[in-house]
C-alpha cells in the first residue's frame, strides 16, 4: 500500500532519506510538465526541476498540508520557472543589443498546413506557450494542459479564481493570436 504523503514528508523531517526520494519520485513527472510547460525543453527546465525538489527540501519545515504535496512542490517550480523565464528574458535581449544595432530574429514558425502531423502541431503549441507572459503562461499551462481546475490553479498560484479566470481568458487571446500569426505564411495566406 502506497505511504501517505503526509507520513513521506514527517519521516523526511526526521532525517528519512528514502521517504524525501520516495516524495521526489513521486512528483517529479508532475513538476518536469509544468517546468517544460514554462520554458520548454532543455538544460533550464531540468535546472529549475532539481532546484524545485532542493527548494522543497529545505522548506519541508514550513509545510503546513494545507495544500497537498504536489500543489506545493508545482508552486514552487512555477516561481522558479517564472525567474528563470524572465532572467532569460533579460539575457536574450542584453546579449543581443550588443551583438547587433538590428531587431532580433523572429522565433522560428512551424507552417500550419493540414500536411502537419501531430507532434508538429504539438511543439507548434509549445512554442506559442513560451511566447506569453509568465503570468498568463503559467495560467495557461495549469489549467488549459496539466488539467488543474481553476480553484486548484489558484491554490498552487496563490491568487484569487477570479484572477486565474482574467488571466486565463487573456491568456487564451493571446495564445490564438500567436498561433494564428505563426501559421499564416509570408504571403499572408492561410
Amino acid at each position: 500500500m502506497s505511504v501517505p504523503d503526509q507520513e513521506l514528508v514527517e519521516r523526511a523531517r526526521a532525517g528519512d532519506d528514502g521517504a524525501f526520494r520516495a516524495l521526489v519520485e513521486r512528483y517529479e513527472s508532475q513538476v518536469a510538465g509544468t517546468v517544460i510547460g514554462m520554458l520548454g525543453p532543455g538544460p533550464d527546465a531540468e535546472e529549475v526541476g532539481q532546484d524545485a525538489f532542493v527548494r522543497f527540501y529545505e522548506s519541508m519545515h514550513r509545510f503546513r498540508g494545507e495544500a497537498s504535496v504536489g500543489t506545493y512542490v508545482t508552486r514552487i517550480a512555477i516561481n522558479l520557472a517564472i525567474n528563470a523565464s524572465k532572467r532569460r528574458q533579460r539575457d536574450r535581449w542584453r546579449f543581443w543589443s550588443r551583438d547587433r544595432d538590428e531587431d532580433p530574429a523572429p522565433d522560428p514558425v512551424i507552417d500550419g498546413r493540414d500536411t502537419v502531423d501531430q507532434a508538429d502541431r504539438d511543439q507548434l503549441v509549445r512554442e506559442a506557450v513560451q511566447q506569453l507572459k509568465p503570468d498568463h503562461r503559467a495560467v495557461v499551462l495549469l489549467r488549459m494542459i496539466e488539467g488543474y481546475s481553476t480553484r486548484e490553479t489558484a491554490e498552487v498560484l496563490e491568487i484569487p479564481e477570479g484572477t486565474v479566470l482574467s488571466r486565463l481568458s487573456r491568456g487564451m487571446t493571446n495564445l490564438k493570436a500567436i498561433l494564428q500569426a505563426s501559421v499564416t505564411d509570408e504571403d499572408g495566406m492561410q
